[in-house]
């Protein structure tokens, strides 16, 4: 294991751990963020993450890569009630609150440390968020651990605190393209998500509280397919956000269990989702007009996918959706891992 330190611009930092397979991550503490992160194919070198050169690029764009909180997702309304008191969060998204409000997880410059093994180095984030910052309750103490081992698994951790009853609900917002090139749409990727039912969604992205089966629908994806059989399906909920971007309920989450998979075109390449969430938000870059160049190439529609692994949006309203109360003392803690394989062969698969 190789881990180094460089100026990432404004005091920031970025820190790179390449393992012994050559595969290299570059991270950030400005918004606990992965910044690249790099594989040895065939053909050299690929950078299978979508991220920007430059912290202003970052600052125009906050979510790629970052560490979201303190609730990922829409919160309706930006209204909650924990007991007898009512919450009014800070609304920056069509009358809601989405991923926790601004300034986010994603624009905070964390405290860092570092640790390796002879197997694995982690770099470890650490934040505190006051309380009532963006109207959320309590003093909270989160950090997020990015681990890489020798396996090719990159694990995302998170553990929190709070002093008052508040909710929490934190998730990683990479987005993947596993051909290296933001300018090529993900639709010859093949999608597989362990999942029979999915959350509705009305015009404005929030959660109907309806949960409806997969099974029929262009969002069952208990097989491998193709995305673009869904992007091109004459669908309700496929036009309303012009492609995913909906909670997906796991039937085995887990770290034993594989929650999705995202496989290349020429099926090379294939990276494997485990959490311990109870449901995961894909969402597929539908909308990415103004967007900074990535590494001197144009993002496409659909030009990357995120697992955004949580419980699903909707877990204040409604209690089939899951539970994001994290109770004063309590210690939260969850855990996300991505497997990365490598084939220098095409496998048998799905079309």
């Amino acid at each position: 294991m190789k881990v180094a330190q460089s100026s990432f611009g404004n005091d920031v930092l970025l820190f790179t751990i390449e393992n012994d397979h050559g595969v290299s991550m570059e991270v950030t503490n400005f918004g606990a963020r992965i910044v690249n992160l790099f594989v040895l194919t065939e053909s050299g070198r690929n950078n299978i993450v979508l991220g920007f050169d430059s912290i202003e690029d970052y600052k125009k764009e906050t979510y790629y890569g970052a560490t979201i909180g303190r609730v990922a997702g829409r919160i309706k309304n930006g209204e909650f009630s924990i007991g007898e008191s009512r919450y009014q969060t800070s609304v920056n998204q069509l009358g809601n609150t989405l991923h926790g409000g601004s300034p986010g997880f994603d624009e905070k410059i964390w405290d860092y440390e570092v640790k390796e093994t002879d197997e694995s180095a982690s770099i470890i984030f650490s934040a505190h968020s006051p309380d009532g910052e963006n109207g959320f309750p309590g003093n909270l103490k989160v950090s997020v651990t990015y681990t890489l081992d020798n396996l090719n698994i990159w694990s995302v951790s998170y553990q929190a605190k709070s002093d008052k009853d508040t909710v929490f609900n934190p998730t990683n917002h990479v987005y993947f393209n596993l051909t290296g090139h933001p300018s090529n749409p993900i639709d010859d990727h093949f999608l597989q998500i362990f999942s029979g039912e999915f959350a509705p969604v009305n015009d404005d992205t929030t959660v109907t509280g309806e949960k409806r089966s997969t099974i029929g629908t262009p969002y069952d994806f208990r097989t491998p397919k193709k995305l673009k059989s869904t992007f091109e399906a004459m669908d309700a909920e496929v036009k309303k956000v012009q492609g995913i971007d909906h909670p997906f309920f796991l039937t085995r989450p887990g770290l034993h269990q594989t929650a999705a998979k995202l496989i290349s075109p020429d099926q090379k390449i294939t990276v494997e989702v485990y959490t311990e969430e109870p449901a995961v938000v894909i969402y597929t870059a539908n909308f990415v007009k103004g967007v900074p160049l990535m590494h001197g190439e144009k993002l496409i529609q659909h030009g990357g996918i995120t697992f955004e692994t949580q419980a699903a949006p909707g877990a204040i309203e409604f209690e089939d959706f899951g539970d994001i109360l994290l109770l004063a003392g309590q210690n939260y803690s969850s855990q996300t891992k991505y497997k990365i394989e490598v084939s220098t062969h095409s496998a048998e698969g799905s079309s």
